[in-house]
């Protein structure tokens, strides 16, 4: 690729000229090099994060799926839900490691250098990041600005539903289970997803004071014309019929018997908006312009209206700090840029959302509490790029990288001597 972009753009000066036509025609070209080279880490370091943000949640999702006895389709449907939010940090974290895995690359083969020899700045090779930050900072925007409130709304609709029984919440085997008022369910075995019952027991007692008892050998729900009733069909059983008034009970065998279950009356979700997770922007923003509101409202929608702005802008960053750090030092292929890069893009996650956390409960101005870690961490991002790309001989993380060799250096040295030593013990016991 030194041929490829480097020979061969300055062949191109050399015999073509050096006008602004040929240059684009010669720059476009490295554009799309350079194009091939991010989007694979990038879409790759996206999908990553965001599937291990995700696993540590699906577990609990299992678990509280499992002991609320819900289907377990229904973890995945709340895990989409989920998914937005946790993009909010997989995209910064998916766009940074892109441009600087990429850049990493073209230093590691010199083939940053020859792009530099032949006159190309670093300025000039921040527009193809740039573009990838513009792009991917609008759709955050439209992640964290109105599909991530609704898809919060959707992930506490479906946990309600779960609780309440609407999604069809399965019969824990061994247990009784309540089937709405007055009648109680026990299972034995349940196979072929609760199709098939095995060892059933059915108390139904009424408002006029009867109860009836039933035993059967298997079972199984249907549904009826009617959306609030629903049918168990038990087969090969006895039921017990106890009238009102401690009268003499009455006992039936059957092949076959139908039992209508009345469902319980299921109330409505609250309607979405009631906490400013599930609000959009525009809806944050007329919060915050309405006079009638309380201070406290005001304040809680400022906290995380000025959040979200902060975590689209950021990504304007992003390419000044992955070029700073993607690019190592001369005579050197550590990865210690890869490591800072994502501890300090994760650490200024957390300071922001605790900054939210904070603002919202009046601590420290919401405003504040966002936009000076943000203008700390361009700031920062900024002077590592100068340092690269104006200072001479410049390397943004140099010290760090003759610190990091050394402290690596001593690890092993001592870890070699207690190897060492560890040997000479074995040899001196062997010998006896």
């Amino acid at each position: 690729m030194v041929k490829a972009c480097g020979e061969t753009w300055a062949r191109q000066c050399r015999h073509q000229g050096t006008g602004p036509f040929h240059a684009l025609i010669a720059l476009s070209r490295f554009d799309r090099y350079l194009v091939r080279l991010i989007i694979v880490p990038l879409l790759a370091s996206l999908v990553i994060a965001a599937m291990l943000l995700l696993l540590d949640r699906m577990l609990r999702l299992f678990d509280f799926v499992m002991n609320e006895g819900g289907p377990v389709s229904v973890v995945w449907r709340m895990l989409g839900n989920l998914l937005p939010e946790y993009l909010s940090l997989g995209i910064p974290i998916g766009v940074m490691m892109g441009i600087l895995l990429a850049f990493r690359k073209l230093a590691t083969t010199s083939e940053l250098d020859a792009l530099r020899a032949v006159g190309i700045s670093y300025n000039r090779l921040l527009r193809v990041p740039m573009l990838f930050a513009t792009v991917f900072a609008l759709i955050n925007f439209g992640i964290v600005g109105f599909l991530q409130p609704v898809s919060r709304y959707a992930y506490e609709n479906l946990r309600f539903e779960l609780r309440s029984g609407a999604l069809g919440a399965s019969i824990k085997v061994g247990e009784f289970a309540s089937l709405g008022k007055g009648m109680t369910l026990r299972v034995e075995e349940s196979k072929r997803q609760g199709a098939d019952l095995r060892g059933l027991f059915v108390r139904a007692a009424g408002k006029d004071g009867q109860v009836l008892a039933v035993t059967a050998a298997r079972g199984t729900f249907l549904s009826t014309d009617d959306p609030d009733v629903i049918l168990l069909r038990l087969k090969n059983g006895t039921l017990v019929h106890a009238p009102a008034g401690g009268g003499v009970p009455r006992v039936l065998s059957f092949d076959q018997h139908d039992l209508p279950v009345n469902l319980p009356t299921m109330t409505n979700f609250r309607q979405r908006g009631e906490g400013n997770l599930e609000r959009t922007l525009p809806e944050l923003g007329r919060t915050l312009l309405d006079s009638s509101a309380s201070p406290e409202v005001r304040r809680d929608a400022s906290a995380t209206f000025n959040r979200r702005l902060v975590q689209c802008v950021v990504m304007f960053t992003l390419p000044f700090l992955a070029v700073a750090l993607g690019v190592p030092p001369k005579r050197s292929t550590s990865a210690l840029g890869v490591f800072l890069s994502i501890i300090m893009l994760v650490t200024f996650h957390k300071v922001t959302e605790y900054g939210e956390r904070m603002g919202s409960l009046g601590r420290i101005d919401p405003a504040l509490a966002q936009w000076v870690p943000f203008l700390g961490f361009t700031a920062l991002a900024l002077w590592l790029y100068r340092t690269l790309a104006y200072v001479p001989g410049g390397q943004p993380i140099g010290a760090l990288d003759r610190w990091s060799g050394k402290i690596t250096a001593a690890l092993s040295g001592l870890v070699g001597k207690l190897l060492r030593r560890d040997d000479v013990r074995d040899n001196a016991l062997s010998a006896g």
